[in-house]
């Protein structure tokens, strides 16, 4: 029958590429942003500081530049010669550089076109480097070895390379290490006569230390900031997440501890994020597993009391049997112990079956199924059951104009519409009629078991759903239900996300013509 009535699933659809952006995540979200933003103040301001230090030192470099041609010029026009061949007049060149008061932070240096030095503003401006000396030495000491010094290597060679380029005619321009190993923004213009180089000015601003401090002064606060967004961050995620993660682990340790069966956390509940939403779950799993062994503890209470009436029963008929002789008293004795034998015996089934009912709607997964056929197939096993000329209870099924699917589990609905019809056929007289029909209403699928019995009374259309309900009118045949039937399909319908109920039907004139069982799950299309 599964082949008949299961249809196979589709093939599931692939899974779309999962987003980096955490959807739906307000923390998340908040994590991410907070940490983005002390990252992004940081980069923005060190980009901003070097820009600047690049436009600062290009300024300085083009101000350098203005200077040296300037002055290039002036030497060309008052400090060479071209007779018999161009050359540069080193004293007046010296004179010249004496009177223009260059700025005390540039440095100007004239060499000759063979990299000799001819003039230094340091010296025509009279200025000193001094250092401190070494202390003194003790009587008998040996002078101290003179030391080699990279930096001042370094930057000879720098200068030198410098020079060179000049010595051909072309200007250099950069950034490069004094003797005492400071960063020297410099500029080499050769000065030419004609077209021979005679000499090269070079212009020197030691100042470029300074402009970097001031420029690593101005990224502290960018940095202050950064650190500060990142310390909230860090706080916020320790307050927010870690904290309250702490405090659910430690009130799931007292609900163990204390074998409590259930946690709170009101205030977390209230929480409109991942945190509030793991805390109302948490909160509604306890209080369903709470619901679940208390739901456990009346169903055992229920089955002792309903096993112990058919056990006192043969209890009573087994000490009655010894004391009556043979005849009439003696077989209905037996009657009543074959009864209760076959009441305790339903009893112990529909009891296995409901203990074992929560693991089988776990352990099966939901596929399509066509109600039509399911319910045809039913009622066909019941017609094959009755033989002819029996007067049974007549089993009819209203076929759907198109086929009705469902997502479920196979074996629990076909129990579910078991249950309902025997049921009906059990309040059914014998020549009776139960009618099943299947129809879609409203994106839900129905399914309505009538039958033509004594009906059930209006304050009990919601008891008969509850564990071992058997009150049964009059001339009914006593102990041939446990009671747990329809409380059984009522707990496999609700799990399949529908709603089962009961109504009385009536006639003309408003008296109770029989009882119809309505059953009711979500439809799915295509």
């Amino acid at each position: 029958m599964a082949s008949d009535t299961a249809i196979a699933s589709p093939e599931p659809e692939a899974p779309s590429r999962r987003r980096l952006w955490p959807q739906g995540s307000r923390l998340g979200r908040l994590i991410i942003a907070l940490n983005f933003l002390g990252l992004a103040i940081l980069v923005i301001g060190a980009l901003t500081l070097n820009e600047l230090r690049r436009g600062l030192v290009n300024a300085r470099i083009d101000s350098l530049i203005t200077q040296g041609e300037w002055v290039a010029r002036l030497l060309n026009e008052t400090a060479t010669v071209g007779e018999p061949e161009p050359a540069l007049q080193a004293d007046r060149a010296a004179v010249v550089l004496q009177v223009l008061h260059l700025p005390s932070s540039q440095r100007v240096r004239l060499f000759d076109k063979d990299g000799r030095l001819i003039a230094d503003s340091y010296f025509v401006a009279d200025r000193v480097d001094w250092k401190p000396l070494p202390p003194a030495r003790k009587p008998g000491q040996a002078p101290p070895r003179a030391e080699r010094n990279p930096t001042a290597e370094r930057a000879a060679r720098e200068l030198e390379t410098e020079l060179d380029a000049a010595r051909r005619g072309e200007p250099v321009k950069g950034r490069r290490m004094s003797e005492s190993g400071e960063q020297l923004v410099s500029v080499s213009l050769p000065i030419q006569r004609v077209r021979a180089v005679v000499g090269i000015l070079t212009l020197e601003a030691g100042d470029v230390d300074e402009i970097i401090a001031a420029e690593r002064a101005a990224l502290i606060p960018f940095i202050l900031i950064a650190v500060g967004v990142t310390l909230l961050s860090s706080f916020l995620i320790y307050f927010l997440v870690a904290r309250p993660v702490l405090r659910l682990a430690r009130a799931a340790d007292r609900v163990q501890q204390a074998r409590a069966r259930s946690i709170s956390m009101p205030d977390l509940a209230r929480r409109q994020d991942e945190i509030g939403d793991l805390t109302r779950s948490l909160e509604q799993m306890t209080d369903s597993l709470s619901e679940r062994m208390d739901a456990i503890e009346r169903f055992a209470a229920d089955v002792a009391h309903e096993i112990r009436n058919p056990l006192t029963s043969i209890r009573s008929a087994v000490e009655t049997l010894d004391l009556v002789g043979d005849g009439p008293a003696r077989e209905r004795l037996t009657g009543i112990l074959k009864q209760d034998v076959g009441r305790l015996d339903r009893l112990v089934t529909d009891i296995a079956n409901a203990s074992r009912l929560d693991a089988e709607l776990s352990r099966d997964e939901p596929r399509r199924i066509d109600l039509g056929r399911l319910i045809a197939d039913i009622v066909g096993a019941y017609a094959s059951s009755i033989t002819p000329g029996e007067a049974g209870v007549r089993l009819t099924q209203a076929d759907p104009a198109q086929p009705i699917i469902v997502a479920g589990r196979e074996s629990p609905l076909g129990q579910v519409f078991r249950n309902l019809i025997d049921n009906a056929r059990s309040f059914s007289a014998p020549g009776g009629e139960v009618r099943v029909a299947v129809a879609s209403a409203r994106g839900q699928a129905e399914v309505t078991v009538e039958d033509d019995g004594p009906g059930i009374p209006p304050d009990n259309l919601e008891t008969v759903f509850e564990r071992f309900y058997t009150s049964r009118p009059k001339g009914t045949a006593f102990g041939g239900n446990s009671g747990l039937g329809l409380s059984i399909a009522r707990q496999i319908v609700e799990a399949h996300g529908g709603q089962v109920h009961a109504a009385n039907r009536l006639g003309p004139t408003g008296e109770i013509v029989g009882a119809c069982f309505t059953v009711t799950l979500p439809e799915r299309g295509g």
